[in-house]
């Protein structure tokens, strides 16, 4: 399922399977997540990439084939893509440990083809072994919910209230580990959705309430989930001097001016951007520690626009997954 032009629908393209190049491997896709970044992508809410391109970076495959030196894989093994695709190894950041921040990467299903497709072809070193014994629809949301997830909840410290703003993939992943790491769950979300407040509480969460409510009591630090810049202000005034603000998305609608008190008191607002192999390799190694359950929503392949839609219309609970 291809995208062609931001803004209108993806559409189904028949191609020859690929050829793994140096360093390759092709995978037959199991499933792929469809996260908010590939809404983003597909509504052109970031910089246009190249075109056409092939959405989707969760994704769980089955090693195929591999190209002329790629290491680490071997044929018939699962494992799992998420959105960090390739860095170039020789930018100050890579050299410094924070390929993150890499200078010239490519993002798996916006700068090269994802895995909206029965096959995939990856840089071998950005792909992680698997659970072979597990729901592949149940692992797909591990690898950018789970991992861009943890890399924020890492960055939100070892406070132990903790508010989570949106409370889609990403916060029902997250919430388990907060549990399962002794935290205590505060939850907000759109005023009125009744359906996430409720799911919420099944996660663990011991106050939910509206975006724009004030805690019971001051939060340790908020993470923010829901792309909506207005929130960064409510966060900020929800949690306790010397608390962050982490903002986990790739994309976030304009930051409203705010009043220099709510950040006085040595508060912090922080951004995660992208995240490492270091942080796929211990989300991936504490995930089973913490019993991780994900909650999904399966469509076929074809049905990738309807996944869209409804995700857009904040119609899915937990995550959504395509099954080539």
């Amino acid at each position: 399922m291809c995208l062609f032009q931001p803004g209108e629908p993806l559409r189904p393209v028949s191609r020859p399977d690929p050829e793994p190049g140096p360093g390759e491997a092709r995978l037959r896709v199991l499933a792929c997540g469809v996260c908010r970044t590939d809404l983003h992508v597909v509504d052109g809410e970031l910089p246009p990439g190249p075109l056409p391109i092939i959405p989707g970076h969760e994704i769980v495959g089955v090693v195929e084939a591999l190209g002329e030196g790629a290491e680490g894989l071997a044929v018939g093994q699962r494992v799992g893509v998420g959105w960090l695709g390739h860095t170039c190894g020789r930018c100050p950041y890579c050299l410094s440990g924070r390929e993150n921040l890499c200078d010239a990467p490519l993002f798996t299903g916006y700068t090269r083809d994802g895995g909206f497709s029965t096959h995939a072809i990856v840089d071998a070193r950005y792909a992680y072994p698997l659970d072979e014994a597990a729901a592949p629809a149940g692992l797909a949301p591990l690898l950018c919910a789970g991992l861009i997830g943890w890399r924020s909840l890492v960055f939100a410290g070892e406070g132990r209230r903790l508010g989570l703003y949106g409370f889609g993939a990403a916060g029902h992943i997250i919430a388990q580990v907060a549990r399962w790491q002794g935290r205590r769950l505060f939850v907000f979300t759109r005023p009125g959705d009744t359906e996430s407040q409720a799911f919420a509480r099944e996660f663990g969460a011991e106050w939910v309430g509206a975006s724009g409510e004030t805690p019971p009591e001051p939060l340790d630090a908020a993470i923010l989930y829901a792309p909506a810049g207005e929130l960064v202000p409510a966060a900020l005034r929800a949690v306790a001097k010397g608390g962050r603000v982490v903002c986990a998305g790739i994309h976030m609608s304009d930051i409203p001016s705010f009043p220099y008190e709510i950040l006085w008191g040595e508060r912090t607002v922080v951004s995660v951007a992208n995240l490492t192999r270091a942080d796929a390799h211990a989300f991936l190694e504490i995930a089973p520690k913490a019993g991780i359950e994900t909650h999904v929503t399966a469509y076929p392949l074809a049905a990738a626009n309807e996944a869209l839609a409804d995700l857009r219309a904040g119609r899915v609970q937990g995550a959504a997954v395509l099954v080539p």
